[in-house]
């Protein structure tokens, strides 16, 4: 099957790729050059390490191309060659199309590596320039007198060098037409061993030719994306439906790469409908699971989806781009990933109309595992954000610890994540908890032996129980290092949705809610002082820390100090039948209140856990006057009994705490640079110009 290139090949002095990129013009129906071009093998980069290396190899013959195509419009050539290949496989055999589907590969890389160096090296319009570039006549004729003497040959070739070159229409018409190519191979042909490897870089292309967006944005080129060609051919495909339901396909399934890259398969027809090669798209046996979610830190579990299963980590990136970008106009691929059904239910099923039908239960499933990623939590965002039906359907799932461990785990492994890593964990959260059957049943789901939680061994715990922990622990990590005012604002809301269902709250989760309180009270005394103190005598710590930061970080706390109170408050009015552990400690550590009894922002919600308290107080003192002394589970007896006669109507009534997340303005903002930081950080798409760098610092930092 052609030469062998190896990491260490010497690219530069291979004659078909050096006539390729020369100065003669090489037709579409050479029939002999393109075999001869396009019978290889290649070891295809693992890393940004063996992509620089790769390039540097490429450097001489890129150069070339960039300098010959517009006279000589071998590119151009090279597209139709794809073009017709991939046109053809349609009506191929299995066995026929082996050789095919090698051939239409290594093009489609030919093509892909192009795009990515004219990507780095130049702009969106020299792009599409190369796309439509058409030989000169001069070449023409040079092409037709090729049997002649080669000096003959020489001399035409070099004459047109002095020839003005006719001005390039760039209408984007062959464009286009590749685009819709890219699409059907990825919609059309189903998911075999030996058309794994095909699918996949065709959906890197599509990545490689959305990455315009960075290199504009570094070259200081960048426009609109509704003004660049490529994102307005894209994103006008006609096919977003069946493009959004393959890609999703592609993820919920996750099928390990071939171990060989253009294997055997048995005898068939490559004949398929759109509808039927979705339904069937994986038609060969799913690989041994090697992806360990066990003990892998969310870094590594990357590592292993991007390695063993790189069809559906670059699908998961491509969705992100999709979706993420042209928010404020008319994106078809965004409505078509909100508007996507259960395969299960009826098409009429539910409120709008059906983009596509997919099994939840295998996206809900993928989800579970991979949930730790960056980029699947991003689409279980979008999923339950924007999804109504997916939202609806996990919300019904009686195994939800199966989502929402790993979730917590991310969270808990706090330093080990990326800032936006953590936020978009809680917003997903926040979102689960703003249904109520959510933060009834995290109570009812008990848990055992957790090992990854290390601050205390705990034997037996509920699911809701762990989330409170997790939470508050986030909020504790986030005084000490980040300082993000929004991310305890949504720490508090998730948790503010929960607390009128709090039940069985174990003993610890009960005393990490009242030390949460405990710990802002310290914070806020100290803080108070200082501003209290004359100004010549404050020593600040951090020169950039003035008076006026310090009243600010002081309003800050007291919004979370009385957020706190009021969960606190909620679950005593809602749940203190079921709750004895939080009677228990709010007892306990009753003297925590008194500095803030008087506090104008406090008071009126310290009187309903003063009420609590004190009700509660005087029977345990009757009960101590009968009995003497009295042990912990003897007190919890007391509280019981007279849970069941308290009346939370003696409670002054507040608003139900009840908080729903909403996008801000200009999500793009956010979205985009995070995706792809993503892209650059966990795909297979290795971008090696130093110019990437300073599109993902900000946020991978």
């Amino acid at each position: 099957m052609g030469i062998n290139v190896s990491r260490n090949a010497d690219l530069a002095s291979n004659e078909w790729l050096q006539r390729f990129v020369g100065r003669q013009h090489i037709a579409h129906d050479d029939e002999a050059f393109w075999n001869g071009l396009l019978n290889y093998n290649i070891v295809m980069p693992e890393n940004s390490q063996d992509q620089l290396s790769l390039d540097s190899r490429l450097e001489t013959l890129c150069q070339s191309f960039i300098g010959n195509n517009l006279k000589t419009g071998n590119f151009g050539s090279l597209i139709t060659v794809f073009l017709e290949k991939a046109s053809e496989l349609l009506s191929l055999s299995d066995q026929e199309s082996n050789m095919h589907v090698w051939q239409t590969f290594n093009a489609l890389f030919i093509i892909r590596t192009l795009i990515k160096y004219i990507n780095e090296t130049g702009s969106e319009f020299q792009l599409l320039q190369h796309f439509e570039a058409m030989p000169s006549a001069e070449l023409l004729k040079a092409a037709e007198q090729q049997q002649q003497q080669e000096a003959a040959a020489s001399i035409a070739i070099e004459a047109t060098e002095q020839a003005p070159l006719a001005a390039l229409i760039v209408d984007g018409a062959k464009f286009e037409t590749f685009i819709d190519a890219l699409v059907n191979l990825i919609v059309v042909i189903p998911v075999k061993e030996f058309t794994y490897h095909l699918h996949l870089e065709s959906v890197n292309t599509l990545i490689t030719l959305l990455a315009v967006h960075l290199f504009a944005q570094q070259q200081q080129q960048q426009q609109p994306t509704d003004k660049s060609i490529v994102f307005r051919t894209i994103y006008k495909c006609q096919h977003a439906n069946v493009l959004m339901s393959a890609l999703l396909h592609f993820v919920a399934r996750m099928v390990e790469v071939p171990h060989t890259m253009f294997g055997s398969s048995s005898a068939g027809s490559f004949v398929f409908g759109i509808a039927e090669s979705l339904l069937s798209i994986f038609t060969f046996r799913k690989q041994q699971d090697v992806l360990k979610t066990s003990n892998a830190t969310g870094e590594e579990l990357s590592q292993q989806f991007r390695t063993h299963y790189p069809l559906a980590n670059q699908s998961l990136l491509l969705i992100l781009i999709l979706t993420n970008h042209c928010t404020a106009q008319d994106n078809a691929y965004r409505t078509s990933l909100f508007g996507c059904a259960d395969s299960k239910d009826s098409p009429k099923q539910g409120s709008g109309a059906v983009s596509f039908q997919i099994d939840f239960s295998a996206v809900y499933e993928t989800l579970c595992r991979i949930v730790t990623i960056d980029q699947a939590t991003l689409l279980l965002y979008l999923l339950l954000h924007r999804n109504e039906r997916f939202y609806r359907f996990v919300m019904q799932q009686q195994d939800l610890e199966q989502l929402v461990i790993p979730i917590l785990q991310t969270l808990y492994n706090a330093p080990d994540s990326n800032s936006h890593h953590i936020y978009m964990s809680l917003i997903v959260l926040l979102i689960l908890s703003e249904d109520e059957g959510f933060n009834k049943n995290v109570h009812t789901i008990l848990l055992k032996n957790i090992s990854w939680y290390t601050e205390r061994t705990i034997s037996e715990i509920s699911l809701g129980g762990i989330l409170i922990l997790i939470v508050i622990r986030t909020i504790q990590y986030n005084m000490l290092k980040m300082r993000d005012k929004y991310l305890h604002t949504n720490c508090l809301a998730a948790l503010a949705n929960m607390s009128g269902h709090f039940r069985a709250l174990h003993p610890y989760v009960a005393q990490r809610l009242v030390s949460l309180f405990e710990t802002l009270a310290r914070k806020h005394t100290r803080l108070d002082a200082q501003l209290k103190e004359p100004a010549d005598s404050v020593v600040f710590v951090n020169v950039a820390t003035t008076p006026e930061d310090m009243m600010q970080d002081l309003s800050v706390l007291e919004e979370v100090l009385r957020m706190v109170l009021e969960i606190l408050n909620s679950c005593l009015t809602n749940q203190l039948v079921y709750c004895p552990n939080l009677v228990y400690t709010l007892l306990y550590k009753r003297s925590v209140f008194e500095g803030f009894r008087s506090h104008h922002a406090f008071q009126d919600v310290i009187q309903n856990i003063d009420m609590v308290v004190g009700f509660f107080s005087s029977r345990l003192q009757r009960v101590q006057e009968q009995r003497g002394e009295l042990g912990v589970n003897e007190v919890l007896e007391v509280i019981s009994k007279g849970a069941s006669q308290w009346s939370s109507d003696r409670l002054r009534k507040f608003p139900d705490l009840k908080f729903k997340y909403v996008e801000e303005d200009a999500p793009e903002e956010f979205f985009i640079p995070y995706v792809w930081t993503l892209v650059c950080k966990y795909g297979c798409v290795h971008f090696s110009s130093e110019s990437i760098k300073s599109v993902t610092t900000d946020i991978a930092c």
